[in-house]
């Protein structure tokens, strides 16, 4: 039986003292250990940046991709080794900016993984440049006189593109956000957890008292079967909710490649074939 102590490496972490990223590892290794999983059955593809450092203390088999990248990097390992445990991490500039083309189609394609996006509104690692989350208005470093676009709802986006587990987590709140990660895990298809994540550096000085007074848990009451009204619960900004806003079931990737019988491509039987007939095309 895996311990938390398992899933860490010797690396010291080099992220600022109260970073949200410490919640979101640590809700990570418990949820592995809950659920009995072995570091050698979980791979990890990271982005870049500040969530992307992680690649040097989380234990498992693990790939730093390039910046919005990562997606394609976990689709790869969970259609060569489907028993793996695949989760992607990436930053909300790389999730919804740079990587939007890979996070519409694992939303289309239900891919069997699952996503943790740690959304702190700001490119951080590279100085606090606005995101496709960051508020309209806003003054960064590169919009010094307030964003003129309006914030990507990437929650809302997800349900649209066809996401089967849709989710919303809070840093800070690491077992409610412990239990979301296992959940996720369960779920057959493609799982999104945009994780609110506070920045201590880039963020308002007082953004945990903000997100003390708008987040609220969805109580046992709230059903995410009902594509409607996840979306419309995805929509609201006043106040944030938190816990699985949509899940359906439905076939994953894998399971329209027949072929494969769920052995995954490193252990399918190589043929000789000719390609001949494909190569004439070409003359």
């Amino acid at each position: 039986m895996a311990n938390e102590s398992d899933f860490k490496t010797n690396v010291k972490p080099t992220w600022c003292p109260g970073c949200g990223n410490f919640g979101i590892w640590s809700a990570v290794q418990k949820a592995l250990a809950e659920l009995g999983r072995k570091p050698y059955e979980v791979a990890f593809a990271f982005d870049i940046g500040c969530c992307g450092n992680g690649a040097n203390w989380h234990n498992g088999y693990v790939f730093h991709s390039l910046h919005g990248r990562s997606l394609p990097v976990a689709y790869g390992i969970k259609l060569t080794n489907p028993r793996l445990t695949v989760i992607a991490d990436a930053g909300d500039g790389a999730a919804y900016g740079e990587g939007t083309n890979h996070f519409l189609g694992a939303c289309r394609g239900n891919i069997d993984i699952v996503y943790i996006v740690h959304n702190n509104h700001s490119y951080s690692l590279t100085k606090g440049q606005a995101s496709p989350t960051t508020a309209q208005g806003r003054k960064t470093v590169s919009t010094p006189d307030g964003l003129i676009e309006r914030p990507l709802n990437s929650l809302q986006l997800a349900i649209t593109a066809g996401a089967t587990f849709v989710a919303q987590g809070y840093s800070d709140d690491i077992q409610h956000l412990k239990e979301l990660i296992k959940q996720a895990i369960n779920h057959r298809g493609f799982a999104l957890i945009d994780v609110i994540q506070p920045c201590v550096i880039f963020n308002d000085p007082d953004i945990r008292q903000q997100y003390q007074k708008m987040i609220y848990k969805l109580d046992s009451g709230y059903q995410p079967n009902d594509k409607i009204k996840a979306y419309r619960k995805a929509g609201e900004t006043k106040k944030l909710p938190i816990g699985v806003i949509y899940q359906e079931k439905t076939p994953t990737y894998s399971d329209h490649l027949k072929y494969l019988k769920g052995n995954g491509v490193a252990n399918q039987v190589v043929k000789k074939r000719s390609i001949k007939k494909l190569l004439s095309q070409f003359r």
